[in-house]
């Protein structure tokens, strides 16, 4: 009898994780991209109601994204002392940070804020879309300008997919610094700008495109003038990511296949993996995806603080971590993501357990882990709402070893004058090798 029922049950769930999804659902209970549109029982998640659409009083874009939530009050403060209370809403990297800084790290928590909110003609197009999209291998098929191809995931896969293609203002150019920091305190600059067009917002774009990227370095000297150049496809089965890179010393531009995966990323003193950009990008071909579900986790959050144009990087750049008076963490509902390396393939990180916020498909947090399975790397990016683009986007990303003590903190741009541009457009006789060769002789 009993194992009638053990076998009932095991039937039950097998058939509940292989039946289609309702899609009908997009618009009602769930927001137009599959988050759920009500608060949590406890009241800490308050209902999605549209996002924040509107700019704060006088706001010019010269201010920067500045914080429209100014009165609100922390809840309270998540140290090593009470980490053990507040265990089951936090990721393993952050625990591992709070026992390892007890004196440097802390996470100071606020009211809940759902700000993510997106054009009507985006969100319009995900339902048009929804249940048409395919995996095709590790590819997309039949995408159709969706940017949330799987809004009710069946799988890891089909999450990550919502992450990598996710509405990002259509264009985005955006010139920032970053600071390699290490154990000892000492840092330095690192100037970059960097432009991602999406297919369609360029000029005669090229068949199975999901955008051109450029981008090169300001500072230091040793690494100004060399340029980044890539086309990312939409199907990575049909044809693999290309990339350039060009080089001021030598004057030549080459191919550039070490810009994908795993290969270290210049300026980050080998603390950036290239699929850790953006959260995590790329081909997701060398790992076995699982959808281990959803879950209420501590997260940076309207960041806003971090656009404040009065700050200046000595503020915000402390020993073993930035200066958490200036981090906002909220409780918000994540679907959890763990990548598993294949067996054959190469990477530095054999596992890796990513958190995407519901309401956005964004990565906030990474726990990365060695070829051993030991926690190696922990990431968190602190995501803001553009309310004049409608888009979300990432306020700053920060990635920690938590072997050597140094992290690597980008997307800074508290010393900058230049506005972020959204909805940018591009021609495709930009994103072309030659055009690196002309941008280089500028620079």
């Amino acid at each position: 009898m009993r194992k009638a029922i053990l076998y009932a049950t095991l039937l039950a769930a097998c058939t509940a994780a292989v039946a289609a999804p309702d899609h009908s659902r997009l618009g009602k209970d769930l927001t137009p991209v599959g988050a759920e549109r009500a608060g949590n029982a406890e009241g800490t998640i308050p209902a999605w109601e549209g996002g924040l659409r509107e700019p704060p009083p006088g706001w010019t874009p010269a201010q920067g994204y500045i914080d429209p939530f100014p009165d609100d009050k922390p809840l309270f403060t998540i140290t090593s002392a009470n980490v053990a209370e507040h265990d089951s809403k936090l990721t393993r990297g952050q625990v591992a940070l709070l026992k390892k800084y007890p004196q440097q790290f802390r996470m100071v928590v606020y009211p809940t804020r759902r700000t993510v909110g997106y054009p009507e003609e985006v969100t319009d197009r995900v339902v048009a879309q929804a249940g048409k999209v395919a995996l095709q291998g590790f590819g997309l098929k039949d995408l159709g300008g969706s940017t949330t191809p799987f809004p009710i995931p069946q799988d890891g896969l089909e999450a990550i997919w919502n992450h990598l293609v996710r509405h990002l203002g259509n264009g985005i150019v955006r010139t920032g610094h970053s600071f390699p920091v290490r154990a000892n305190g000492d840092y330095y600059k690192i100037g970059f700008r960097a432009q991602r067009i999406y297919a369609q917002n360029v000029a005669n774009a090229e068949p199975n495109r999901l955008f051109y990227a450029l981008g090169y370095f300001t500072e230091p000297a040793t690494l100004r003038g060399t340029i980044f150049l890539v086309h990312e496809p939409v199907d990575q089965v049909a044809e693999s990511r290309s990339a350039w890179i060009y080089n001021s010393g030598a004057r030549r531009v080459r191919r550039a296949p070490d810009l994908a995966y795993d290969g270290i990323n210049d300026g980050s003193e080998g603390m950036l993996t290239t699929d850790q950009v953006d959260g995590y990008n790329g081909a997701p071909d060398r790992y076995d995806w699982k959808l281990v579900g959803k879950r209420e986790v501590y997260v940076p959050y309207n960041t806003y603080r971090l656009s404040d144009k009065s700050l200046k990087y000595k503020d915000i750049v402390r020993q073993y971590t930035i200066n958490p008076d200036y981090v906002r963490y909220e409780l918000h509902r994540a679907w959890v993501v763990e990548g598993t390396l294949k067996p054959g393939q190469r990477h530095i990180y054999g596992k890796r357990t990513f958190y995407l916020d519901e309401d956005s498909w964004s990565v906030l947090a990474e726990d990365a882990y060695d070829t051993r399975g030991g926690l190696w790397r922990a990431a968190m990016h602190g995501l803001v709402q553009a309310w004049d683009a409608l888009t979300p986007f990432y306020r700053y990303g920060i990635y920690h070893d938590l072997t050597s003590g140094a992290y690597l903190v980008g997307g800074l741009d508290n010393e900058i004058k230049e506005p972020i541009v959204f909805n940018a457009k591009g021609k495709l006789s930009d994103f072309q090798p030659d055009a690196l060769r002309r941008l280089g002789g500028t620079l």
